[in-house]
């Protein structure tokens, strides 16, 4: 069952790279998920965004992060770090969605207590099929704590 209007879910996208998350803003709006999606492109927007603070003061608290292991300035383990060390940040669950399939990323993120580790897709039907799954779990089985 997709969340309805009342219910969209907030997701922020950690996400330096235009033409990605061009994708997945759009693979989302293709899906009809009801979700508002929110991207930031750097490790210091995204912990902003959370903290609404500076330019993101009045943004919603998101209920789910897709955060970008390797990102300008602060870096992805850095912004997933300091999300899981806050007890008040602590319950968003953060999925890291990269390019890298370095088993040191992996082992890092989980480390970090990431709340799943995904590789990016290659290609813009790989996106679709990603959103989708994305969609069959997260969005419909996964219960997320009130704020």
């Amino acid at each position: 069952m997709v969340p309805s209007v009342e219910d969209a879910i907030t997701i922020l996208l950690v996400e330096p790279n235009p033409g990605d998350a061009r994708l997945f803003s759009e693979s989302f709006a293709d899906a009809s998920i009801a979700s508002d999606v929110y991207t930031v492109t750097d490790g210091e927007a995204a912990l902003d965004f959370v903290h609404r603070r500076n330019e993101h003061a009045e943004s919603p608290r998101p209920d789910i992060i897709l955060l970008d292991f390797h990102l300008p300035s602060l870096s992805g383990e850095d912004v997933l770090s300091e999300l899981k060390s806050e007890p008040v940040l602590r319950s968003i669950p953060v999925i890291v969605l990269t390019s890298s399939d370095s088993e040191e990323d992996i082992a890092r993120s989980y480390d970090l207590h990431a709340n799943a580790y995904l590789q990016k897709p290659v290609n813009p039907d790989e996106f679709v099929a990603l959103v989708r799954s994305f969609e069959n779990f997260w969005l419909t089985f996964v219960r997320f704590p009130g704020n």
